[in-house]
Parts: structure tokens; sequence; C-alpha cells
């Protein structure tokens, strides 16, 4: 017999790996549970991991798999047969299969250095880099390699891999890559402001760089970032 912070716990482990693939951080579920520290969610999943529920999937960061479920989670309502004298037990439905945890490292699109004068597209090569799917999220992604220091104030230094989630639209204020006049592909904030399209940088030494909106197209936003130490 589960707690029931113990059944909380599970189903919301269980329901954020079926929307997403991505197990929850213990802050995540910290907050869903209205815990006041992390050392109670590491009880809660210690409890479950001993009792068969879940297991941690060694050297991966978040990486957390629903193994079963209590009867009353993931399942619809017991049917009894028809004969009402009958004492039939229930017959509950199996949990439907669960998708395999992203926490395992997958391979993006690697389009080259994102720089002045070229568009995404010219500068697909069929380059791969390896990236933790918990990084990623839902979506399709690619990764650009950033060049120069125009968004240095944001933390993203020249050389780094911008992990971009594709997508064409985005709302005031997210890092995108857009790309202006149909040729060059940058790495900015978007804003909008009097019908014009603004393109931030995060570089008191840079300008904004202002346009008509059908200048711009929004190839993709700012998902996470990978940084090589050599």
């Amino acid at each position: 017999m589960l707690t029931r912070k113990q059944h909380e716990l599970i189903r919301f482990i269980q329901t954020r790996l079926e929307d997403s693939g991505v197990s929850p951080s213990f802050e995540e579920m910290k907050e869903a549970l209205d815990l006041k520290s992390k050392s109670g969610v590491h009880r809660l999943i210690s409890a479950l991991e001993e009792r068969g529920f879940i297991r941690r999937l060694p050297n991966r960061a978040r990486a957390l798999e629903v193994l079963r479920q209590p009867e009353d989670v993931g399942t619809k309502a017991p049917v009894r047969a028809a004969n009402a004298n009958s004492a039939a037990a229930a017959v509950v439905r199996p949990p439907e299969a669960k998708p395999a945890p992203a926490n395992d490292v997958i391979e993006i699109p690697l389009h080259g250095r994102i720089a002045a004068g070229v568009p995404i597209e010219a500068l697909e090569t069929g380059a791969t880099l390896p990236v933790p799917a918990a990084l990623l999220g839902a979506g399709e992604h690619y990764a650009l390699e950033v060049s120069g220091d125009s968004m240095i104030e944001a933390g993203i230094l020249d050389g780094d891999y911008a992990l971009i989630r594709r997508t064409d639209s985005a709302r005031d204020g997210e890092i995108v890559v857009a790309l202006v006049r149909g040729e060059e592909a940058t790495l900015k904030y978007l804003r909008r402001e009097s019908g014009r399209v603004r393109l931030d940088p995060a570089n008191s030494a840079y300008e904004p760089q202002i346009y008509d909106p059908r200048e711009v197209v929004v190839q993709g936003k700012l998902a996470g970032l990978l940084r090589r130490y050599h």
C-alpha cells in the first residue's frame, strides 16, 4: 500500500514521461507535491525504488523509469462480470506502454557556424552533434556553433553550441535564430515595437537592429547551450 504522497509522485513522474519523455527534476517534483525540501522527494523516490515501482537509470541526469504502477494509477475504472451474482474479481486494463526515458545522448543536425551572409539552409552539411536528450524536450532541434560576442551578456560565448528548437514563431524577449532579408542568419533577442521588428544583442557594445517585419523570418528559438572546455 502506497502513501498518498507516493501515489502523487508516481502519477506526476508518469505524466511527465508520457508528455515529454523526460522525467521531472527534483525541484519540479518538490513544487508539484508541495514539499518543503528536496530531501522529502529523495525519501519518496527511495521508498518507491525499494518497492519496485521506479528505478534510477545510472550515470544519467534526471533519469527515472516507472517500472510498474499501483492499480489506480494510469488505469480505467474496474470492469466487473455482467452477472450481478458473480464474485469474479475486477478486470483491470494493464498500463499502456510507456515511452522510453529521453535521457540518452541523441544526434541532432549541426548546421555549422551561425554567421552573417549565410542562411541556415545553406549551412546544412550532414554533420551531427551528440546532445543529452534531457536538454531538448519536445520538438525538432538542430545545433549551431556560435560565432562572435554579440550575446555574451546572455552567457552565450564564441564557440558555444546553440541548441535550437525549430519554429517559425516566438514571443517578445525570446532568443531566436532570425533570417534577415533571406541572407543573414543571426542569434538575437526578438522584440516587436511600433510595427517594426527589433533584434537586440546581449552586448552593450552593439546596437539593436531594426527591420520591417517582412524582412525577418524566425527559424527557431534557443532551447539550450553546450560548451566544450579544452
